[in-house]
This record gives structure tokens, sequence and C-alpha cells, in this order.
């Protein structure tokens, strides 16, 4: 049977799943425009309190809603949604809200052992077997040296626009303009093995694997401070089992070996206080400055 489609303003395509989802696509290509639009309209419809809505779960591109049904006929959302759509898909975006969220600081080890010994193993997956990972994505991306490559990853942050297969996954865009966005085919066929921390770029996202699991992404380096807690015990994990549920923003702070060895002793010991800052993302002030924008977001960090 033909799959129906709602259309709302703006171009997305509406579609049911029961009783009880309503499916949201606005692209079918990954855009950091999009994704922000995504986030804008999920945080508008958790902050309106909607009587029946049980749960609203953004990803890059599009979001889902689920309802319970004796409460709420989920046919009933969609003119709540056509006027969100018109005001933050449609319009010039100055009347989109702000975004409640946060800006996390993660110390990363670039080009660590860890993950430099276990991509060596499978190289006949990856695209460009005689490279490292770092390497080539930094050849593919027009960089002169992995220290370039580097530096550019971690100069500006990234924003959190799915969280997905497993607890504390937090798959990310970067918040730069799109010549800027690093973008990177990955493996060819996946590794069995990529080491519980690494950090992964995949296309134009990155990722902090939160347990050790097969992947696909190229791995850059190994973050010194875990992303999920399932017991909430540790410091910065009380309130949520994940560090980075979306619209996190995140910004990678490069350490070397010393400094990762710092900071893993002190998170083992209890003693580790994230650096983290509650924020509100203006999506109009970024579409109108992105770079002058982010570097005051990173500036709330202490």
């Amino acid at each position: 049977m033909k799959p129906e489609y709602f259309v709302l303003p703006g171009g997305a395509r509406l579609s049911f799943g029961g009783d009880e989802f309503v499916f949201v696509e606005l692209s079918e290509s990954m855009d950091l425009e999009v994704a922000l639009q995504v986030q804008s309209i999920a945080a508008s419809i958790v902050a309106m309190d909607v009587d029946g809505v049980v749960d609203v779960v953004p990803a890059h591109v599009s979001y889902m809603i689920r309802v319970r049904p004796e409460d709420l006929d989920p046919r009933d959302v969609v003119p709540l949604l056509i006027g969100l759509h018109q005001r933050i898909v449609e319009s010039d975006r100055q009347k989109a809200p702000t975004i409640p969220t946060a800006i996390v600081e993660i110390p990363v080890f670039y080009d660590d052992p860890w993950t430099r010994e276990v991509t060596a193993k499978f190289r006949d997956r990856h695209p460009s077997p005689e490279e490292t990972d770092l390497a080539y994505t930094a050849r593919v991306n027009g960089f002169d040296k992995v220290d370039d490559l580097i530096a550019a990853h971690s100069a500006y942050p990234f924003i959190v626009t799915f969280n997905n297969f497993i607890p504390g996954n937090a798959e990310c865009v970067q918040l730069v303009p799109q010549d800027m966005q690093i973008d990177v085919p990955k493996y060819l066929r996946p590794r069995t093995q990529t080491p519980a921390r690494s950090l992964g770029h995949g296309g134009n996202q990155a990722t902090i694997y939160p347990s050790e699991a097969p992947g696909g992404f190229q791995l850059l380096g190994r973050a010194a401070v875990p992303v999920v807690d399932l017991t909430m015990t540790r410091p910065g994990f009380t309130e949520s089992p994940v560090l980075l549920p979306a619209p996190t923003i995140v910004k990678y702070r490069p350490v070397d070996q010393s400094g990762y060895d710092e900071v893993e002793s002190a998170v083992e010991a209890g003693t580790y206080e994230m650096n983290r800052a509650a924020i509100e993302f203006d999506l109009q002030a970024f579409t109108a400055d992105p770079l002058g924008y982010t570097r005051s977001l990173v500036g709330e960090l202490r």
C-alpha cells in the first residue's frame, strides 16, 4: 500500500504510525540548518507540555512524537505542528524560540595509541588502507597536516542532533558554515571493534562511542571522560545516565597523554568535575553570525 503523507508548511512530510506515533521528516539529506530547526521544534513541543504527548524524539532531520491514544488522537497534533512549522521552518527564523540546553567540554586525546592500535587491524575495510584514519580525514578535507585537522575539529563546538543505537551515543554536527564542515566517508565495512570513548567522525557527524562496539566512523582520538553511567553514581551523571542528550553543545578540548591520564585518574577517583554551563541556544543569533555566536557559547565554559 502506498504511504500517505500530510505536507506541513515548509515541505516537511508527516505520517502516522498506528494510533501512537507521529513521524515528521523535514529533509532526506543531512543539513545543519534543518537539524537546528528539528531541535527547535522538538524543544517547543516539550515546552508546551501537551496532555497526552508521552515523548518527543528528535533525529538529524526528522522527529517522532509518541502519544497516549486514550488521551490524545495523533491527528489532533497536526494543527499544533502546522503552527510550529510556519513559525520555525517557513519564517525567517526571527520567531524561532531559543532552546534551553547546556554546553559541555570533553577532553580528547587526539591521535591516541588505543585507537591507532585498533584501526591498524582493519585497514582492509578502509577506503584508503595506506593512511591512518586521521591522515585520511585530513587529506579528504583539504588539510595539509593532521594537526590542522585537529585544530579545526576542536576549534568550534558541535551540537547533538541524534541519540541512537546504544545509551550514551550522541551524534553531533559542528556549528560552522557548510563550507567549513568536516566531512569524511565511513569505513567500507564496519570494524568489529572500537575502544570505549573513541571519538569518531563519519559523514559530517562526530560521536564518542559510549562502550566498546563495532563501528564504521573514522577514529580521531579518545575522550578522557565517559559519556554514559547507567548506575548514575559518577559526578556529572546524578540527574541523567547520559552526558550528552540532544541538543547539548559539545566542545572537544585537545589534551596530550599526561592531560588524558590526569583527567582519567580524576574520573576514576570520583573527583573530576565536568566543565558544563547551562545556556539558551538562539537559532536567530547563530544564523546571523555562526562563528561569532559559537565563540560566545564557548565563553560560557569556565
